[in-house]
């Protein structure tokens, strides 16, 4: 994201809340992906878990961004 798509995230957020719930969703997910990085080793279990993750904080960064287009247009 870049720095001018970002200042725009920090103004809009505020002000909608889906927007918010969104932004801390793609957070959470960020942070869950950091702790299961840090392991020595996952379990296919764990590894399955982790592109779940991934794949979902893909599909939250794709709808923030598609929030952050249709304003700006």
């Amino acid at each position: 994201m870049e720095a001018r798509e970002k200042a725009l995230l920090d103004k809009l957020v505020p002000d909608h809340p889906e927007l918010k719930a969104l932004v801390d969703e793609h957070q959470a997910y960020e942070a869950k992906l950091e702790e299961m990085n840090r392991r020595p080793y996952l379990s296919p279990e764990d590894d399955l878990e982790r592109k779940k993750i991934q794949k979902a904080k893909l599909a939250a960064k794709d709808k923030i961004q598609h929030f952050i287009d249709e304003y700006q247009d």
